[in-house]
């Protein structure tokens, strides 16, 4: 990991500058995609591809893309997953893990219910707000080399306890053709999932975005996935809402004198092992402290099974930092803007009303991250990349939209349209202003 001293340095270190650029790609995802369509074209060009294919060919282009990309052969009738087959994943998990999940789902249902908004009207002023949820919701959870039921469970429950009629699930299929993973199947029965489709990719983000013979067109699509789940997402936005755009995991350590060294390299480890591209960040106010975790990774990162994975991104974007005061190091991580800012310090309640830009906020060493990924209760989908600066952690919200209400009676009417027909002449909207001098003749007694 790079070891940088100080304010000026640790912020030349983690300004991010310009947001990611969605379209880079390796060299080995650019020969594959060479090898797959036989032309060398950008990971943009192939989801524009790939969009235009599903909008206008519907589940035919869905099931080639899902054989030619994935690897899996699915045919129509298979598209969508028995709604039987989520039941029998359930019943078929081991007991100790169906526990967990039942209880993580009860907690993340507990914290969107109390994040619900309530619809509002002002009687003395005629004005307010109504909430209404969505029709449907699609939901994308990643699949292929790795299974994340969790994730069914921090997106699809916030959809339902929102209000949404119908909550569609897409996630891919193993490549042995077996069908989505079983964790997954299960977690989308515990979340109250209506429906179920086995694609993935760009494929599955046009199918729900644009609608086909067999897919529901939904009104927003959410949750994390690769670079071709997440610009399939940025390019279908308009047509549908997006609920962000995911890069690679991201932690940001604050430590001060009284932290555990060995906590804060555990924590750094636990993100650094997601993927090579993972961003493992630490900042301390005690150089002592330092030290010590630097140590601490290279122990612990001998006992992890991914520490292959793990020391790639220690070694590519992990950062030790050192600086004077936590101020310095609030500073920096409001700069960063992480998903995850764990707060190992004396009192981290204290600091956390210094935070300006994270997705989630851990205090102390009993909230650590992973209880964030799992079981604490708000939704592990948090902003990446920096897009903290302006945008939030999945939830409730996300689901619902917001109608202003305004019911004037006509003594405040009256009150304000003189003003109103005057913004109206100013801009050269003499309708606008005959339809508020209308009103006001007709309340002197007038007619028009």
């Amino acid at each position: 990991m790079q070891v940088i001293k100080g304010f000026e340095a640790g912020k030349e270190a983690l300004d991010r500058g310009s947001l990611r650029v969605w379209d880079s790609a390796s060299p080995q995802v650019l020969d594959r995609i060479e090898k797959l369509f036989n032309e060398r074209l950008t990971p943009r060009e192939v989801v524009s591809r790939i969009l235009d294919s599903v909008r206008w060919r519907g589940d035919s282009a869905v099931l080639g893309y899902t054989s030619m990309l994935d690897g899996v052969d699915v045919d129509v009738e298979s598209l969508e997953v028995p709604k039987a087959a989520l039941k029998q994943a359930y019943d078929a998990i081991p007991a100790d893990l169906r526990k967990a999940m039942e209880t993580a789902a009860a907690r993340v249902r507990s914290f969107q219910q109390a994040c619900m908004p309530k619809s509002w009207i002002d009687e003395a002023t005629g004005l307010g707000e109504q909430f209404t949820p969505m029709a449907r919701a699609g939901v994308y959870a990643p699949g292929g080399l790795a299974a994340y039921p969790s994730t069914v469970l921090m997106t699809a429950i916030p959809a339902k306890v929102a209000g949404v009629d119908e909550v569609t699930l897409a996630t891919p299929s193993g490549r042995d053709s077996s069908g989505p993973n079983p964790t997954v199947l299960a977690a989308a029965y515990i979340a109250g999932v209506d429906r179920v489709f086995q694609m993935g990719g760009a494929q599955a983000i046009a199918a729900m975005a644009y609608g086909t013979e067999s897919v529901p067109k939904v009104d927003i699509v959410c949750g994390p996935g690769n670079i071709f789940v997440t610009l399939a997402k940025q390019m279908v936005y308009g047509e549908v809402a997006v609920d962000g755009l995911y890069g690679p995991t991201e932690t940001l350590v604050i430590a001060d004198g009284s932290a555990d060294p060995v906590l804060c390299a555990a924590d750094l480890l636990a993100q650094a092992e997601h993927d090579a591209l993972a961003s493992p960040v630490f900042i301390t106010t005690s150089e002592t402290v330092l030290a010590q975790v630097a140590a601490e990774l290279a122990r612990q990162l001998e006992m992890l099974p991914k520490r292959n994975i793990a020391a790639a991104a220690l070694e590519g974007q992990g950062v030790l930092v050192l600086v004077d005061d936590l101020d310095e190091a609030i500073a920096l991580g409001n700069l960063y803007s992480p998903e995850h800012m764990c707060l190992l310090v004396e009192e981290p309640r204290k600091l956390m009303t210094k935070v300006r830009n994270a997705g989630g906020v851990f205090l102390g060493e009993s909230s650590p991250e992973v209880a964030g990924d799992y079981i604490a209760g708000p939704s592990h989908v948090m902003p990446t990349g920096g897009t903290a600066r302006f945008n939030s952690s999945l939830g409730v919200h996300q689901f619902l939209k917001v109608t202003s209400v305004i019911g004037l009676d006509s003594e405040t009417f009256h009150a304000l349209g003189e003003d109103a027909a005057r913004f109206a002449e100013a801009e050269g909207l003499n309708g606008h202003a005959r339809a508020a001098q209308i009103r006001l003749e007709r309340s002197k007694g007038g007619g028009l």
